[in-house]
């Protein structure tokens, strides 16, 4: 029997720059090029230096931070989520209103086919089992074949199986992809 690897800690990201995974690299880079973008767009440094500041603490938060166990997108994620769709679903209870039509009732008329007995049940399940290809001439009252069996209530010929498909010997049926259980 052929072993499988079973992968274990899928969710843990992988490590490609000491501690620091894909995910955060790119996040650092992002934030450094968004602090450079500043620092050339403002010539004030009493401008561009909280402009950095502030861009590396939110990418910096966005890279390394937690809350929950969730990392910190995944929470910004969740809660623009949930801003946008609450889940409190609040119930207005409408008066009660009287229907003016009263439904109006039809009968069903029931017809009773007497108690199955097993003889019964046992030449239905074989009518059954066979497609319709058997049918009793001693069949009990109720018992009709019209979809496979012939008008005159004969069974319908079956063609015989062509030579190349024959039945293999582990009790396949080869011609429809049957399992006989043989």
């Amino acid at each position: 029997m052929e072993q499988f690897v079973v992968p274990q800690f899928i969710e843990v990201e992988a490590k490609i720059i000491g501690p620091i995974s894909a995910r955060q690299f790119i996040q650092i880079i992002i934030g450094l090029g968004f602090s450079y973008a500043w620092f050339r767009l403002f010539s004030s440094p009493l401008i561009f230096i909280p402009m950095i500041f502030l861009t590396t603490s939110i990418f910096g938060a966005l890279a390394f931070g937690k809350v929950n166990g969730q990392t910190m997108h995944y929470f910004l994620l969740n809660l623009l989520q949930t801003l946008r769709r609450p889940r409190l679903k609040i119930w207005f209870r409408l008066p009660y209103q009287e229907e003016k039509e009263a439904a109006q009732v039809e009968e069903v008329t029931v017809r009773d086919k007497g108690p199955i007995t097993e003889s019964r049940l046992a030449a239905v399940s074989l009518i059954v089992d066979t497609g319709g290809a058997y049918v009793s001439d001693d069949r009990p009252a109720g018992v009709e074949v019209s979809a496979m069996g012939t008008p005159e209530g004969r069974a319908p010929e079956v063609a015989p199986q062509p030579k190349s498909q024959e039945k293999k010997s582990s009790g396949e049926d080869v011609s429809r992809g049957i399992n006989l259980g043989v």
